[in-house]
């Protein structure tokens, strides 16, 4: 007769059963972490570009496939390189160069007649061409009248300077900073260049400069977070950036908050700081009202709980993640195509020219918001499917807890679909952190963030670094706080603009 074990053993049995099927699953969840892990670290070093995640508006391209369409498309974008050369072109510093006919050429080829005259205004053709960016030391003489009676004597103004007594002009300085700032230029290299100007330099005397410059415009770079803080739609993103340490360096973080107002202009806005938590967004934005656009990083919950910002989510990170769980799970690719229909429905937004209009909103709301509830049905079907710690089950549960901030843009035409604008407003600092590396102390972090964030904001309105920064490192010391609104880079675009015309 088989042997009949008591029930208890049969219990024991059980559980243990159910604990090694749950350590299988939680190992093969880990296993496939590790797996999408390893194929998206080889794809990003190894991999073509037809592997990594196309831009969203490639693959809005991508789906037009009518010939007129694609004709049109062309039209369009050959339209808008010209526009964008004539416009380059006109800002380009333009000398005419006249050539003459030699004297021994001067005979009509025909008849031999030496009676020639011009023939309209001549050929013209344009060549672009480089001159070498040169140093020059000035020499101020100051004029000194004095009187015959020998009472007293008149001495001629000298030239404006940044600082009594300094060395250096405007000009100067705005080049030590766009270089550093726009170009990514570590000091020690750009004090080489200099040199092979003429100028005697070394690297001290630039960082000196450097922090002296933003020291000046300290006023001007911490208004201009004001007003990014201020406004009622607010993007906001960090990056690390090392700081030197004894022997050592240790993390900081630089910190964009950035803005579009009510004229289009944008206001990017920098901080420094040496941890992650949400001690910088709250001295930013505290007491503030808005919408707060954002990726799922809990640092940001202290300005938008309980009671601060109306926070908003990125649909580019969640469709990254959906992007980077394809290698395992190729069902993810149905969610790709959902998101992608609606950064669709912004593309004829755009098209139209109804962003940010009441037009707007009802296009999200009778075409993207079928679509949400689309996506949001298809990841309540996959939750149970797959593993928690799995990159679908993350991927599938970033969005779920996302989807109250995924959701809002619906509801609200100013709200953009993701963060990105917040992405690429830290990009320079990426570049400029694999040049120099780190920053020397907080201190100079905090003076190449004010920087940063003033040069950012002229690229991102069109007004060049060197010309803005020249003019306002002069006026910024004598202008009434009371208006120094009028010294950012939008509102100077404007009054010089004003005054040409």
């Amino acid at each position: 007769m088989p042997r009949v074990l008591p029930l208890d053993h049969h219990c024991a049995w059980r559980e243990e059963a159910e604990e090694l099927k749950a350590e299988v699953g939680r190992i093969g969840g880990e296993l496939d972490a590790l797996k999408s892990q390893l194929t998206a670290l080889q794809r990003h070093v190894f991999g073509k570009r037809t592997e990594r995640l196309p831009p969203v508006a490639s693959e809005l391209r991508g789906e037009t496939t009518s010939a007129e369409k694609k004709a049109a498309r062309d039209v369009a974008a050959q339209k808008k390189r010209r526009e964008r050369a004539a416009r380059k072109a006109a800002e380009c510093p333009t000398r005419e160069i006249r050539h003459t006919v030699p004297a021994g050429a001067r005979h009509c080829p025909a008849c031999g007649s030496e009676e020639l005259k011009p023939v309209g205004k001549g050929r013209t053709s344009e060549v672009y061409e480089y001159l070498p960016t040169r140093f020059e030391r000035q020499v101020h003489v100051r004029e000194v009248l004095g009187c015959k009676r020998g009472q007293g004597w008149v001495t001629a103004s000298g030239p404006a300077k940044v600082v009594d007594k300094g060395e250096y002009g405007p000009g100067f300085l705005a080049h030590v900073v766009t270089s550093k700032c726009a170009d990514a230029m570590p000091l020690h290299r750009l004090a080489l260049r200099v040199e092979r100007g003429g100028v005697p330099m070394s690297r001290s005397t630039l960082t000196d400069l450097f922090h002296l410059s933003a020291s000046v415009l300290l006023p001007l770079s911490r208004h201009l977070l004001q007003c990014v803080a201020s406004s009622e739609v607010v993007w906001a993103d960090e990056t690390p950036l090392r700081v030197l340490d004894v022997k050592k360096t240790k993390r900081g973080y630089l910190w964009t908050f950035l803005t579009q107002n009510a004229n289009g202009d944008w206001l990017l806005g920098y901080r420094f700081s040496l941890g992650r938590a949400g001690t910088t967004p709250t001295e930013v934005l505290r007491g503030t009202r808005g919408a707060l656009v954002v990726d799922a990083y809990t640092g940001y919950n202290a300005v938008t709980l309980p009671s601060g910002r109306v926070r908003v989510g990125c649909w580019a990170h969640c469709r990254r993640r959906f992007f980077d769980a394809l290698a395992t799970a190729p069902e993810a690719r149905e969610a790709l195509d959902l998101i992608l229909a609606l950064y669709r429905v912004e593309a004829q937004a755009r098209e139209a020219d109804v962003v940010r209009t009441a037009t707007h909103r009802q296009l999200r709301q009778q075409h993207s918001a079928p679509v949400l509830e689309k996506l949001r049905a298809w990841l309540e079907a996959q939750a149970p499917r797959h593993l928690p710690k799995g990159p679908m089950g993350q991927a599938i549960a970033y969005a779920r807890n996302q989807w109250e901030a995924l959701s809002r843009f619906v509801s609200d035409e100013r709200l953009p679909l993701d963060n990105n604008r917040a992405e690429a407003a830290l990009r320079k600092a990426a570049l400029g952190r694999k040049n120099f590396l780190f920053v020397g102390h907080e201190a100079a972090g905090e003076n190449l963030a004010g920087l940063y964030a003033l040069v950012a904001t002229c690229e991102a309105n069109g007004v060049n670094p060197e010309e803005y920064l020249s003019d306002v490192l002069l006026r910024v010391q004598t202008h009434p706080n009371s208006r120094i609104g009028e010294l950012l880079p939008h509102e100077w675009k404007r009054r010089r603009a004003a005054d040409s015309s």
